[in-house]
């Protein structure tokens, strides 16, 4: 008997030249360190901007006037023709943004900035105000800015209740990653808003432990002056700090970074990506058959030095974690289940102690119902608490690592997924834009273990089909337009569910025709930095499930036939 490879179908021939393309597209952002770059277009950022002002502003203001000014003039440059600001320059306004971006701009230029910013608060006007936004922690970080330039009384801010830090464990289960700016900003507060006799005294005896908690984030970092290498985030510790009159030392530091990594432009960045661009390109290629390709072995070698071997103890976190930055970055579950998946499909076993060590970490930060949220157990919190598609991402991951299907861990996460399905089918996710990708993320991983019958699966593809656009596309399933990212999510998923691979052609083909020159795809921001609210992209994201789907598509149509 001879094994001989047929294609009965031509189509396979304009999918091989499209992942091809695709994947050598990819390489092209690979710097000699295994880092797939795609910071140049990528990492502006209002918030960020808006972050190192009003910290400047509250702790260097005559040192710092060079960089005040630079900063805002880009904020002014950078508002939308209707008078709002995007996170991301270019792209449609934002409320949160657009709130803190006048009111940054009216706390350090009034004068110069006024047309701006009463263009500013007429959008915020037209769109019903702070209450507006859908997000209850964003309105009080925008009302501690419209308090600092007297838009608000100090007695309207929210409060942060300074005085749970004297039970640690419930502080962190409250505010798990904004601990550092909660802390800062509620010193701040004991000092400038009026407090009852109780509330000021129990925020006095709990200060020792709030100020800890900021610095053993500072210390982490390697006290380079930065929280989370985010202008945002360092901007509300600085800004707290500083109105506090506390840690001198930090605040300083702090204005020395911002010195350091203002662009010549006038702005600040989010913050690099380094481990959340190269997981999801190199996790595209190793899907469509270069897991052996001699490129990627700089890439592996860079998640295994990625890996932090620290606790990280503000969050309660053991080691064992990677972050989507660098090397002391904050933990995240998400990256942690995404690169141990790629980890396991790389050739070679230089990676087995950090594959083993990630799985430990894994283990040890599942809630006690089953989820994984980012990276705090057993947090409730809206933007970082328990996640449908975190969870699957890290029970893929232990999958790949050799964990049965059968094993307790797997088990009380698809319980879990079970119950946190929606009425229509859908699944929400905290990371990334509703619902396609979560839907068709828990959906992978119910086939994966044997369950493509179960009700769950059985749902998610239904909601999947109806979603789909009438070009073949997906969008969010809310009626926004199709995405790469969505799209290619989507057929993913359905194939791996057993879809016939003719009802999904429209939307290979939709996928080809996005083809940009030279072999890659746009990307949409369809990421959540902050949930409901403001979002990112993710170049490499795009280009990883485009060559999923082609691959797997491709693979789908394409059998092996045996003949004597």
């Amino acid at each position: 008997m001879t094994s001989v490879h047929v294609d009965p179908d031509p189509f396979t021939g304009v999918l091989d030249e499209a992942i091809a393309e695709g994947a050598e597209a990819l390489f092209l952002a690979q710097r000699p360190d295994g880092v797939f770059d795609y910071s140049q277009d990528n990492l502006t950022s209002t918030l960020g901007t808006v972050g190192a002002l009003a910290a400047l502003h509250h702790a260097d203001p005559a040192g710092s006037a060079d960089l005040i000014a630079a900063g805002a003039g880009w904020l002014r440059r950078t508002q939308n023709a209707d008078g709002g600001w995007a996170m991301v320059p270019g792209l449609a306004s934002e409320a949160g943004t657009t709130a803190v971006a006048s009111a940054v701009l009216h706390l350090v230029d009034p004068g110069g900035s006024a047309a701006q910013v009463a263009s500013g608060q007429h959008w915020m006007a037209e769109h019903g105000g702070l209450e507006a936004i859908p997000h209850p922690e964003v309105v009080a970080w925008c009302r501690q800015y419209y308090g600092f330039v007297g838009w608000l009384a100090p007695e309207d801010m929210r409060r942060f209740p300074l005085e749970l830090a004297l039970w640690p464990g419930l502080y962190r289960r409250l505010f798990d990653l904004r601990l550092p700016m909660v802390s800062a900003l509620g010193l701040a507060q004991v000092r400038h808003k009026p407090l009852n006799p109780v509330q000021r005294a129990l925020a006095r005896l709990a200060e020792p432990n709030a100020l800890k908690v900021v610095r053993q984030v500072y210390e982490h970092e390697g006290s380079t002056g930065a929280w989370c290498e985010n202008a945002w985030v360092t901007g509300l510790v600085c800004t707290g700090l500083a109105r506090a009159g506390l840690a001198p030392d930090m605040v300083e530091a702090a204005v020395r970074w911002f010195r350091r990594t203002m662009h010549p432009d006038g702005w600040w960045q989010t913050g690099p990506l380094d481990a959340a661009w190269t997981m999801y390109a190199v996790r595209g290629l190793t899907e469509v058959g270069y897991a052996a390709d001699p490129r990627l072995t700089a890439s592996a070698e860079l998640f295994v030095r990625l890996q932090q071997h620290r606790p990280f103890l503000a969050f309660g976190c053991p080691p064992g974690y990677w972050g989507w930055a660098g090397t002391e970055g904050w933990p995240s579950t998400l990256e942690t289940g995404e690169i141990l998946s790629v980890l396991c499909r790389l050739p070679g076993d230089q990676q087995a102690d950090a594959i083993a060590r990630g799985v430990e970490w894994l283990t040890r930060v599942q809630d006690t119902r089953g989820s994984w949220g980012l990276c705090v157990r057993n947090t409730k919190v809206a933007n970082s608490g328990p996640c449908p598609m975190t969870t699957v991402q890290a029970v893929d991951a232990l999958l790949d690592a050799g964990v049965p299907a059968d094993d307790r861990r797997v088990r009380r996460a698809l319980r879990w997924l079970a119950s946190a399905q929606l009425p229509d089918g859908a699944f929400e996710s905290v990371w990334y834009r509703h619902h396609t990708m979560a839907t068709a993320a828990v959906l992978e991983t119910f086939v994966r273990v044997g369950r493509a019958d179960d009700a769950t699966a059985r749902r998610a593809v239904a909601w999947l089909e109806r979603a789909r656009l009438a070009d073949g596309s997906w969008g969010d399933g809310a009626g926004a337009p199709g995405t790469v990212e969505e799209t290619g999510y989507a057929i993913s998923a359905l194939l791996a569910a057993g879809a016939d691979p003719a009802g999904l052609r429209s939307g290979v083909d939709w996928l080809l025709r996005r083809r940009e020159p030279g072999g890659g795809w746009p990307w949409e921001a369809v990421h959540e930095y902050v949930r409901f609210v403001s979002r990112y992209a993710n170049p490499a994201f795009a280009q990883g499930m485009a060559l999923r789907a082609l691959g797997r598509y491709r693979d789908a149509i394409r059998p092996s036939a045996t003949t004597s």
